[in-house]
């Protein structure tokens, strides 16, 4: 049976909650965050509702992706961004891989791989650039922290410099960066590592 694609990022983000903290290694305050955390993102990814997702918050609040410096700080700030360039902004197929996730008293990690074919604009994560059909796979991590029960901010980070070398906005042998190996390096460390070293080292 085929899934929606919503039920898809769903499950994928919802399966991140065993990825480091075992659910019976939580306390009553841990659960209740992690619990906050996942219905925030079934705000955003399956429900696509900005109400449901605010509520789901605390002021003062904030959201930054921090690579590209987009968000909001402040719920009528937070919330027009969701309702214009985050909700409707994710392509059909994207895919959350959890990778761990950590949960303390105030704030949650979460350690994942992000991937998408890029098919339509992407506010958040790539302003003003157009769809290339590339498809993506990038390292991300969600700093989440809480207050009072309810979710404070949302630090988002990623490897841009890794993004636009898949979406061949930049040139890989040019510079020191890489493509999508530096999510296939964090699924599986037995990668090689340093090829960027030895690719200096024989020029």
């Amino acid at each position: 049976m085929l899934l929606h694609p919503r039920s898809l990022i769903l499950s994928a983000l919802l399966l991140a909650a065993c990825a480091t903290t075992p659910d019976d290694g939580l306390s009553p305050r841990q659960r209740a965050l992690r619990d906050m955390w996942e219905a925030h993102m079934k705000g955003e990814f399956a429900d696509k509702d900005v109400k449901e997702t605010m509520s789901t918050m605390i002021e003062p609040a904030h959201v930054n992706h921090v690579p590209t410096m987009t968000g909001g700080t402040g719920f009528p700030a937070i919330s027009s961004f969701y309702a214009a360039h985050f909700i409707p902004k994710m392509p059909a197929d994207t895919k959350v891989t959890p990778v761990s996730r950590t949960i303390g008293e105030t704030q949650i990690v979460d350690e994942m791989i992000f991937s998408f074919t890029h098919t339509i604009e992407m506010d958040w994560m790539l302003p003003g650039i157009a769809p290339t059909g590339k498809r993506v796979e990038v390292p991300l991590v969600a700093i989440i922290g809480f207050k009072d029960g309810k979710v404070q901010h949302e630090h988002i980070y990623w490897d841009q410099a890794s993004v636009l070398v898949q979406l061949e906005l930049i040139d890989a042998a040019t510079l020191p960066v890489a493509g999508a190996e530096t999510a296939r390096k964090v699924l599986d460390p037995s990668l090689p590592s340093n090829a960027l070293i030895e690719r200096r080292a024989v020029r």
